[in-house]
């Protein structure tokens, strides 16, 4: 570590300004833009339209001049963190690079500025590029159909439980319970629930796989569907999944892969052929759609031949050289999102994939794969690895060597901001106590790798030899340790001058 080069560790310091929040820098009369003379003569607003439909004045509204504005809102930007700044290695979350040329094609006028009511001759090419799309999907994934609709990956999932409630309802019996991991993502049973089904949860093994003996003792005609990550939330392939999926098949219930961690197989393994019969794929993070900020999302879902029937309306078809939306689906569940979901995130999966094609794809999960088996060889002297099995695109270390210096997983993740480095996710999966799960993604070089690897390591030494200074982090920031709980539960949103 001594002869680190220095630019393996990116810069965190330089102006932080301490303004005050935009009300507090309100002084009557000025105004923040400027507009020529309309041209026309200009009438009362209540003289033109009804009263019920004009706003009263926004009490307390800041007042401030154009330059105030530019320099308030380009300051907090500053402040804000993303994946154009730096390395963003937050496990399960997959925060990849978006690349430009997705968003060029998603602000094409033919694209950007379509109406969701146009009739279907004016947007042809809108219904090609959906069904194209799904086409893609359902071959990457090994499935007969896809549904575009779903805003997010979790309502992705709840989607799919319906079409496997659906299903079993078609055959006399919805069946009560759906089997989970302990592992499993948080959505998982919160899906299962919402769709009316018991969560039956089964401990991980020794190597962190379900075992399919535990599948096999649980499993019985009222179990709808077992629910499973592949690879799972230990970024760990789960390697019996053929024999576990022929154990819920033969008990006639139906078997759901959570696609959050589908960055590891593309172009190498499809879900399809492992035995899964629905999954959800979340654009943002596989196909390299915008991440987080609130949406708008997509979580498309795939089927195998079983489910078609029950799929959302309206479905895409083709028909010669022509593309229409398909309404009579009697058994379809209905609508899951407004109009035919969120039509700009497609276009730039669509852009993705095109732009990869199918090696491409392959190398970018490769290359996910070796930088986070890179990542693991970098720091596992320094940190505990609770499973031995190889991961696949993201790894799991825990604090359990810093504690003994009264350092936990928070304090190392506050540190690696001095660094310059955004914390990885922690305290998940919640069977790793004090997790640190990182995943660098196929978008970080090498040397990017290195960086944040030998900012950990940094940290672990920290520990050893002086941990005040890693339980004092972040030192480097505009603010440093929050109250996180009383902000939670006591949250202040008024503003008072200094």
């Amino acid at each position: 570590m001594e002869n680190t080069p220095n630019h393996f560790i990116q810069g965190t310091q330089g102006l932080i300004y301490d303004e005050d929040l935009i009300f507090a820098q309100s002084s009557p009369g000025r105004i923040g833009y400027s507009l020529p003379e309309a041209g026309v003569p200009e009438i009362a607003a209540e003289t033109a339209l009804p009263a019920h439909v004009l706003r009263d004045e926004i009490t307390g509204f800041p007042e401030v001049g154009e330059l105030e504005v530019v320099r308030h809102f380009t300051r907090m930007s500053q402040w804000n963190y993303g994946i154009d700044l730096g390395t963003y290695p937050l496990g399960s979350c997959t925060m990849k690079y978006n690349p430009r040329v997705n968003e060029e094609t998603a602000r094409m006028p033919g694209f950007a500025r379509i109406h969701p009511y146009a009739p279907e001759a004016l947007v042809q090419g809108a219904l090609e590029l959906m069904y194209a799309l799904e086409r893609y999907l359902a071959e990457i994934s090994g499935m007969e159909r896809v549904t575009l609709q779903p805003a997010a990956g979790a309502q992705g999932e709840m989607t799919g439980i319906l079409m496997i409630r659906a299903y079993h309802a078609s055959r006399g019996n919805p069946r009560r319970r759906v089997i989970l991991p302990d592992s499993a993502h948080g959505t998982n049973p919160a899906s299962s629930a919402l769709c009316g089904y018991q969560v039956l949860e089964l401990k991980s093994s020794k190597e962190g796989v379900v075992d399919p003996q535990a599948v096999a003792e649980v499993m019985d005609e009222e179990v709808a569907a077992l629910m499973l990550t592949n690879p799972n939330t230990l970024g760990i392939f789960e390697k019996h999944i053929q024999t576990i999926s022929d154990i819920v098949h033969r008990k006639g219930g139906l078997v759901y892969c959570d696609g959050a961690n589908l960055n590891a197989l593309l172009g190498i393994a499809r879900p399809g052929d492992m035995g899964f019969d629905v999954i959800q794929f979340n654009l943002h993070k596989t196909f390299s759609t915008p991440h987080g900020g609130g949406g708008p999302g997509a979580g498309p879902v795939g089927v195998k031949a079983a489910l078609v029937p029950f799929l959302p309306v309206p479905v895409v078809e083709q028909e010669g050289e022509r593309y229409r939306l398909d309404d009579d689906r009697p058994q379809s569940i209905g609508k899951v999102r407004a109009f035919y979901g969120n039509f700009g995130m497609l276009v730039r999966a669509y852009t993705y994939i095109r732009s990869l094609g199918p090696d491409g794809l392959r190398r970018m999960s490769e290359s996910a794969v070796l930088n986070a088996n890179y990542l693991l060889h970098r720091i596992k002297d320094h940190y505990d690895v609770p499973y031995a099995e190889r991961p696949m695109h993201e790894c799991v270390v825990s604090d359990k060597r810093q504690l003994e210096q009264g350092v936990k997983a928070l304090d190392i993740a506050k540190r690696l901001i001095d660094y310059g480095y955004h914390p990885p996710t922690i305290y998940f999966p919640l069977i790793v106590k004090g997790a640190l799960m990182l995943e660098p993604t196929e978008s970080e070089g090498k040397e990017r790798v290195d960086g944040l690897a030998d900012a950990l390591i940094r940290i672990a030494q920290e520990v050893e030899k002086e941990p005040e200074t890693v339980l004092r982090a972040p030192t480097k920031t505009k603010v440093s340790r929050l109250n996180e709980t009383k902000a939670a539960r006591e949250p202040n949103y008024r503003w008072k001058h200094r």
